[in-house]
């Protein structure tokens, strides 16, 4: 994926309506327009992934590889310790994060970056901060393999499977006609069909989009036309409001060395490109009210303040109080309906079953 210069290859031209005034009536109509130009909703369920032209219906989406992805999401035994799942950095409950500034991994050491939300990760054109995986599977088989994360290797996490008959049969049904279905590439294809499911439809926004005038208050209204008017969709746009291409962080300033850590230069360290350095895949919005604290370096807590940062790192605007608490209340808005998820029940380990590894 190519770096798209800012406010000119993303095709999207800056608002031409005016900033609204706190007693100015909105237009929904036209504001409406402006948004379906820019935004797509969150549709009310998945049934297949990985659509293309060449393969228009995709890769359906199958019960049986949902909840063996479900098991493994769950599951501690993942990891070397026995400790860590998916689950822990990405708390379905809490907004598909850890709210934590960066997560605390294998032997208790701190990951270098915050933890993205898999809320709505399906709609990624990349996964990661610095988008080193082109889908989620590919995803699911980073954070079992670092040493940083869950410390464990590919051979121990199959070890680990078929020692446990319940999950043996899990594979089998999920992966039917295989031989030997038990592999690690169908471990990180079924976590992958169960985040896909892990989506947040009818948002106020979504219902707005829709054609609901009442869904959305007057300053979150206010706060889209802002939002549209000031730049900010030249990067956050499409369905996930973000998550679909690469930018400089600090393209017009660079926010400070705590926000911006030096020794964290992006997307550089795949590419080893010096056009790379700092370079960041644009952070997908939705849900963004639930998942402090923000950006990579996870060290603003408050929304409000991470809206002023980027519009003055990204766009060289200074947002008055008003303009980044209207803003604000738009992202509001942008939280959807969470995902109901029961933790599973996990098969029960045998006399076969690895041991966890110290810590």
């Amino acid at each position: 994926m190519k770096l798209v210069p800012f406010l000119t290859a993303t095709g999207l031209a800056l608002s031409a309506l005016p900033v609204m005034a706190q007693t100015e009536a909105v237009n929904d109509s036209a504001l409406r327009e402006e948004a379906l130009g820019v935004f797509e909703a969150i549709p009310q369920k998945m049934t297949a992934i990985k659509q293309t032209e060449e393969n228009p219906d995709g890769v359906p989406l199958t019960a049986e590889k949902i909840e063996l992805g479900k098991l493994l999401f769950f599951d501690p035994r993942m990891s070397s310790s026995q400790l860590i799942s998916c689950q822990t950095c990405h708390n379905v409950g809490m907004g598909g994060t850890d709210a934590l500034p960066t997560s605390i991994g294998h032997g208790w050491q701190k990951g270098p970056r915050n933890s993205p939300t898999m809320l709505n990760a399906i709609f990624n054109a990349a996964q990661f901060w610095d988008g080193r995986a082109g889908d989620l599977a590919e995803q699911a088989k980073g954070p079992v393999q670092a040493g940083v994360e869950m410390s464990n290797t590919p051979e121990v996490v199959v070890q680990t499977l078929n020692s446990m008959p319940e999950y043996v049969d899990a594979f089998k049904a999920a992966f039917p006609g295989e031989a030997d279905p038990v592999t690690f590439d169908n471990f990180a294809a079924a976590i992958e069909q169960f985040e896909a499911t892990l989506i947040t439809p009818n948002s106020a926004f979504d219902r707005y989009l829709a054609g609901d005038d009442a869904a959305m208050d007057d300053q979150e209204k206010r706060g889209l036309q802002a939002f549209i008017e000031t730049g900010c969709t030249a990067c956050h746009y499409g369905v996930n409001f973000g998550g679909q291409d690469y930018h400089p962080f600090g393209l017009i300033a660079k926010p400070g060395a705590e926000v911006l850590p030096a020794g964290d230069k992006g997307r550089y360290e795949i590419s080893q490109t010096a056009d790379d350095e700092y370079v960041f895949r644009a952070a997908p919005l939705r849900n963004a009210a639930l998942t402090a604290p923000y950006f990579h370096s996870g060290v603003v807590w408050d929304l409000a303040e991470a809206v002023k940062i980027m519009s003055s790192a990204q766009i060289g605007t200074e947002l008055s109080d008003q303009q980044a608490e209207d803003i604000t209340a738009f992202l509001g808005a942008l939280t959807g309906e969470q995902p109901i998820i029961d933790h599973p029940i996990l098969p029960m380990r045998t006399d076969t079953t690895p041991l966890p590894a110290p810590m």
